[in-house]
């Protein structure tokens, strides 16, 4: 029995409102999906940007392969995001759009073993927004509590 690897972005909630998710598959090394079958990355600081009619992830720190030799990769490389052009194109009309960011919120390994990337285009909150709803969250656990 495998063990279900599924690295979350914990802060992505609380820092943005995310109005709509797309599963995207990544295109990655030997070493690096070693690496996160070995549950070693980090999604926290990742973000995507557009090059060209390309998506990619940065600043994803998947740690270098404990076993790999020279072949070894960067832990910080931008990694392409594999998508439809039609999910392409309304991403990159959305990202132009003032306020609209795309953030990963999930990396985890599918079925077939593939890595995948669910990624979401996100507003970011004001202060007041993440006082709200850290307020909802306390509420929701009081009534927990109690019943």
């Amino acid at each position: 029995m495998e063990k279900q690897v599924s690295i979350k972005n914990k802060r992505a909630a609380h820092e943005y409102f995310l109005v709509q998710e797309f599963t995207a598959g990544i295109q990655l090394t030997g070493t690096e999906i070693k690496s996160i079958r070995d549950g070693k990355a980090s999604i926290a600081d990742g973000y995507c940007t557009f090059t060209g009619n390309e998506l990619f992830v940065r600043n994803m720190h998947i740690a270098e392969y404990s076993m790999g030799t020279h072949y070894n990769h960067d832990p910080k490389r931008d990694r392409k995001l594999l998508l439809t052009k039609r999910e392409l194109k309304k991403l990159a009309i959305k990202v132009k759009e003032r306020g609209f960011t795309i953030i990963p919120i999930v990396l985890y390994i599918n079925d077939e073993g593939l890595a995948k990337l669910t990624i979401a285009l996100a507003r970011g909150k004001h202060a007041y927004d993440k006082r709200e709803t850290l307020r909802q969250k306390d509420l929701q656990r009081e009534i927990e509590r109690h019943r």
